[in-house]
């Protein structure tokens, strides 16, 4: 017993020696960096508009007009905040389904054995993620605008005598933005998929091979159930992902036609930043932003109590 007290004792003195902490400090050091980087553009913002949404402030001088729930209540009573819910719902589903769809189909594509130039078309299909979602937005603009190479193309083939105005009506302009934001993250998407495909073992497939199984079979009862934890977690990071969605939005509609394409986080901007009703409100916008990220938080919990219950309810070991 003294013996093992002393060995853990002589243990300890060494891995605390001069020589110990020389070496791993530096370690520390290049941690440093990050670290006061997410304290203080990341935790310190996001503290600071809870604080803020519990006053009325424009944004400029002291915090002095305390109205406590005061915004929140308003925020509850105002139509245009719902509005803009529901358009963050719409975009936001409406992505999902897009781009979780098109981009299993394409990983299994190019998961196939007999593939060729599978790096060429990943590479492809990934190219729009890292696209500044600006000069995507200049594009689309330009393809899809009143005199927009769309309409010139089918108008020139004699198919429509007016231009169609893709950005003025509430429908075809939402439609469009689901359309757009599914394209722009379908690579990164296929790529998780692609993972979960690689972690499936070829000699299921020959087992099912070998009893008959085709194809459609091997999908149905074998990839996709094994997909269900890939699935959960890819739903997860989409979902919450799409909520959030400002840039694409303020790029190529800004909003219109009549608030119809205004989603949550552009709504949050106008108020602090850039307001069209009136003076800038950033205690307001806070409590929105508080409002968008409980509601993220909630649909994070519920999938990730989904990819839990995916991975047989039980925490996986490392």
């Amino acid at each position: 017993m003294e013996s093992n007290l002393q060995y853990e004792t002589t243990k300890k003195k060494k891995t605390l020696s001069p020589h110990f902490r020389r070496k791993h400090i530096w370690a520390y050091i290049f941690i440093l960096p990050q670290l006061l980087y997410f304290l203080f553009a990341s935790l310190y913002p996001i503290v600071m508009s809870y604080v803020y949404s519990a006053y009325e402030w424009d944004g400029l001088g002291p915090l002095e007009q305390y109205v406590g729930l005061g915004n929140y209540l308003e925020l509850l009573k105002d139509p245009m905040f719902w509005k803009t819910f529901n358009n963050s719902l719409v975009y936001g589903i409406g992505t999902t389904i897009i781009s979780m769809f098109v981009s299993l189909i394409l990983a299994l594509i190019l998961n196939g054995p007999n593939m060729k130039g599978k790096g060429f078309y990943r590479t492809l299909y990934f190219l729009p993620v890292v696209t500044t979602t600006s000069i995507i937005g200049i594009i689309m603009n330009n393809i899809f605008g009143i005199r927009g190479f769309f309409n010139e193309f089918l108008m020139t083939l004699g198919i429509i005598e007016q231009p169609i105005k893709f950005w003025l009506e509430p429908t075809l302009a939402m439609l469009l933005l689901i359309i757009i934001g599914s394209w722009k993250q379908i690579g990164v998407i296929m790529i998780y998929w692609l993972a979960g495909l690689q972690t499936i073992s070829n000699d299921l497939y020959e087992a099912a091979k070998i009893d008959g199984a085709g194809y459609w079979k091997a999908l149905w009862y074998i990839t996709l159930p094994l997909l269900k934890p890939v699935t959960a977690t890819i739903l997860l990071i989409t979902v919450s992902g799409s909520l959030k969605v400002f840039d694409l939005v303020k790029t190529l509609t800004n909003g219109g036609p009549n608030h119809e394409t205004e989603t949550l986080e552009l709504y949050i901007y106008n108020y602090a930043f850039a307001s069209d009703f009136g003076g800038a409100r950033v205690g307001y916008a806070s409590a929105a932003g508080v409002l968008l990220e409980i509601f993220v938080l909630f649909i994070s919990l519920l999938f990730g109590w989904m990819v839990f219950k995916a991975n047989g309810g039980r925490k996986r070991r490392v």
